[in-house]
């Protein structure tokens, strides 16, 4: 059971461990794995910014706090079926081969990103949003992923587009469509889930670009500007006649959060509609693994440990799960160093040997650049008999040993 309590930014102590704030991490210099308070500086640090937060007390120092005995503590587990009423769930078989895949795969998306490109590129020209091309250009990335996830989610780690927000809003679809296929929505909603998570950033076409690629902590101000983001694309998207509600919940809800700390209306649990909770866990993945303006890139691994400690707090636990589940302990992109000493990137995973993935190998023991990179299955390699079994030792960070996952191809 996860012990937190919601206290004001006014009773904090030295000791406490602050696990959740009152606005999202991203906008924050904080550490998003949850941080001790170890100075009144730095508890002077957190009231700038919040005005309550979230502590759990089974992390803190000052265990035997007077504010202990109001700790609430987590329900049990909800049903899937009970987050989505309504809508028939199903399971989709693998119908088609990693390797067969990923060749229609590539060109699906090539297609994708020149398609987000122009559509996004007319939108911040003052033009309206073309939803009937963008629903075109969904549609086969969504049967890719309905046949097969892994392609699709290796090959979005690798492209990468010269704007951030194409390519965070490309791979956001990706990893909503494969939480939504785990989870076994219809595939008209893994359709809605695409599109809604292409376009949920798309009113940061509307924000200076000042305020976008700022290097710094923006002021409240200027936050609050950067917030407006959502009024702008629910705008852009109602503008266009689109008609679907679960896009238009995706574009509007997507900064909320469970516990409530969220923006724009601080709607908490149930509140939120479903599949704004899924795009909620989905953006946050993606921006945290992705290089940004005022952040380092963090390992897939690192991100998926992030979401796991924040069940319950900022993202619904079931969907995390289910998320985890979806993309595997190490996901796609992860650059893993083995038992044998060679550094690989992780392509796909084994879905029934969560830690046993198809690795990418690129470096030798030494850790010297293979002449060729050599794909092997950890589920299936016997290369040695007599040798231990082949493992992954610990993941790294994104760019280690100067590995640049755009200039990969399988």
């Amino acid at each position: 059971m996860l012990h937190t309590l919601k206290i004001s930014t006014t009773d904090l102590e030295v000791g406490m461990f602050v696990s959740g704030l009152d606005r999202p991490w991203l906008e924050t210099p904080f550490m998003m794995q949850g941080f001790c308070l170890e100075s009144a500086e730095e508890i002077d640090r957190v009231r700038n910014y919040c005005s309550h937060v979230f502590v759990d007390f089974a992390k803190s120092r000052n265990k035997d706090h007077p504010l202990l005995k109001r700790v609430r503590t987590v329900s049990t587990a909800i049903p899937i079926q009970d987050i989505f009423p309504g809508r028939p769930l199903k399971t989709y078989p693998t119908t088609s081969a990693w390797k067969d895949e990923s060749a229609q795969a590539w060109l699906v998306l090539d297609s994708l990103v020149d398609d987000v490109g122009a559509i996004f590129q007319r939108v911040s020209e003052g033009g309206s949003l073309n939803v009937i091309r963008l629903k075109k250009s969904v549609e086969p990335v969504v049967e890719s992923m309905s046949r097969n996830p892994d392609a699709c989610i290796w090959l979005a780690r690798l492209k990468q587009h010269d704007q951030y927000a194409y390519q965070h809003s490309l791979s956001a679809s990706i990893w909503a469509v494969a939480l939504g296929r785990q989870l076994g929505l219809p595939r008209h909603d893994l359709r809605s889930l695409a599109i809604g998570c292409m376009l949920m950033d798309v009113g940061k076409l509307r924000v200076e670009a000042s305020l976008l690629q700022a290097a710094r902590p923006l002021t409240q101000e200027e936050a609050d500007r950067m917030r407006d983001h959502v009024f702008h694309g629910v705008k852009i998207v109602r503008e266009s006649g689109m008609m679907n509600q679960d896009v238009v919940d995706i574009v509007e809800h997507h900064h909320e959060r469970y516990d409530g700390s969220g923006y724009p209306q601080g709607l908490s649990g149930d509140k939120i509609p479903a599949m704004a909770r899924i795009a909620a866990i989905v953006d946050t993945y993606d921006a945290v693994t992705s290089n940004r303006s005022h952040a380092a890139a963090i390992s897939p691994s690192d991100a998926i440990k992030l979401l796991y400690r924040s069940r319950n707090i900022e993202f619904q636990a079931e969907l995390v799960e289910v998320f985890i589940q979806a993309v595997g302990i190490y996901p796609a992109g992860t650059i893993v160093e083995l038992t044998s000493g060679e550094v690989g990137v992780v392509v796909s995973e084994c879905r029934t040997r969560r830690l046993k993935p198809k690795i990418l190998l690129l470096l030798d023991k030494r850790k010297y650049r293979r002449p060729e990179p050599k794909l092997v299955d950890l589920s299936e390699d016997a290369s040695d008999p007599d040798a231990p079994p082949l493992a992954i030792a610990r993941s790294l960070e994104p760019g280690s040993y100067d590995i640049d996952l755009s200039e990969l191809r399988v």
